[in-house]
């Protein structure tokens, strides 16, 4: 399904939702690279010292939030994952996010972990396939045109 969005300098701005299973798909992509890199920071800069759970790994953490923050405020507009399977995060205005806005959206994703997944799991049922924390950070997912 296509939208049309009036974006503020009158411009129109064509795009899909991403689906359910495509974002799936990106964040499979995300999580192997995370593990990856918060692996190589604790060999390196820890002497191999690592957290039994990806989940309480405070490394994994702060990679996971200059990760996802940091790309999905640059002119990418997505981490790697979103960026091989072909979406991207805007704002409700269709425009890049900023920063902050990224690092929000990273910190609401918990709030979508925190119940069985559920926050994730609504993207697959919402009309506009935003997850919780999309909701929460007034972002979308969309297929790059």
């Amino acid at each position: 399904m296509e939208t049309i969005l009036d974006l503020p300098e009158n411009r129109i701005l064509n795009f899909r939702y991403s689906n359910f299973w495509t974002r799936f798909a990106a964040i499979f992509i995300d999580v192997v690279i995370i593990s990856i890199a918060s692996s190589l920071f604790a060999l390196v800069f820890l002497n191999g010292y690592s957290y039994s759970s990806f989940a309480t790994n405070p490394i994994s953490l702060l990679v996971g939030w200059l990760y996802f923050a940091g790309m999905e405020s640059s002119s990418n507009m997505g981490s790697f994952g979103k960026i091989t399977v072909g979406i991207m995060v805007v704002s409700e205005q269709g425009e890049r996010i900023s920063f902050m806005n990224a690092t929000g959206r990273y910190f609401a994703k918990f709030v979508s972990s925190i119940i069985l997944l559920i926050g994730y799991i609504m993207a697959a049922f919402d009309s506009r396939h935003q997850a919780l924390h999309d909701k929460l950070a007034k972002t979308f997912v969309i297929y790059k045109n």
